[in-house]
């Protein structure tokens, strides 16, 4: 799902093309994208466009008389810029935005159809829809101190955590806990106020970082390659690969559909988490620590 990184820069390459140009009209390929009955797509054409923010994960297009439209990617949802009067992508097109200067298609990719549009009209319905996680981005160390303790969790789940913090998915919480050189299971409570300074600016620093990286890969045109796993990353995806910092081999813990990868030496002292399908597989045979396992 794209996290915040990846809905930054499709925001400043949307903003480029939109802001300040007229909504012609809506085109929606599937019937099912649309997830609101007011105002109609009809309604808002010949609306201006003012400008484009984040909420969570959505992205939202302000427009004229306080209308708004807000789109949550999801897992495939993408954005492409197509020439004026395009048509919607084949199998994958969803729904199409139309301007004078080209138009904004949303697509999706796989059988699953979990991106969505909202039409909404006023700032109260645009506030309904966050989750209510802090800007990591703006929030000084105590708000982030105070968001982080607000519930006892895995720092992990607290990082993912929507109502806690904003646009920190699966990926980015991998990395930014490398970067901290902390456990993904300690619990919140248990840090002290040194690991929860160096949580903070590692936030910080692995957000900035990765949205100026994927800026500098798209340029002047639209992000081509937004996904969870991103070449130069520390230990998202990377199972089995050397850690950059001290060689060992990523390791991860599997649950449902997702997977927590770490850094045993760099942020576990060495101890190995249980991956739950394995250790009980091996059960005394499973290594306790990056030591036995290498």
């Amino acid at each position: 799902m794209p996290e915040l990184p990846d809905v930054a820069v499709y925001i400043e390459a949307i903003e480029r093309r939109i802001v300040g140009e007229t909504l012609l009209g809506i085109r929606l390929a599937s019937p099912f994208v649309l997830r609101s009955v007011e105002p109609r797509p009809a309604e808002l054409a010949g609306l201006r466009v003012l400008g484009l923010r984040r909420v969570g994960k959505r992205i939202v297009i302000e427009l004229e008389e306080e209308d708004f439209i807000v789109v949550h990617l999801m897992v495939a949802g993408r954005f492409r810029w197509l020439e004026a009067g395009a048509k919607v992508p084949g199998k994958i097109g969803l729904a199409a935005f139309d301007f004078g200067d080209g138009t904004l298609a949303l697509t999706e990719a796989g059988s699953k159809r979990r991106a969505s549009i909202h039409l909404v009209h006023g700032e109260d319905a645009v506030r309904a829809m966050d989750p209510g996680g802090i800007d990591v981005m703006a929030a000084s160390e105590a708000e982030f101190r105070q968001a982080l303790l607000r519930e006892r969790h895995t720092l992990k789940r607290s990082l993912t955590d929507p109502r806690l913090f904003s646009g920190i998915g699966n990926a980015y919480s991998d990395e930014i806990l490398h970067r901290a050189r902390l456990s993904p299971v300690q619990l919140t409570t248990n840090l002290d106020d040194e690991e929860i300074t160096r949580l903070h600016t590692a936030v910080r620093d692995t957000l900035a970082e990765w949205t100026e990286r994927l800026r500098r890969k798209a340029g002047d045109g639209f992000p081509k390659e937004v996904k969870a796993f991103q070449e130069g990353m520390a230990v998202h995806g990377r199972y089995g690969e050397p850690c950059p910092v001290c060689g060992a081999p990523v390791q991860r813990i599997r649950y449902a559909a997702n997977e927590t990868n770490y850094c045993a030496r760099c942020q576990t002292g060495g101890r190995l988490l249980a991956d739950r399908s394995l250790s009980r597989l091996l059960r005394d045979d499973w290594p306790r620590s990056i030591d036995e396992l290498v």
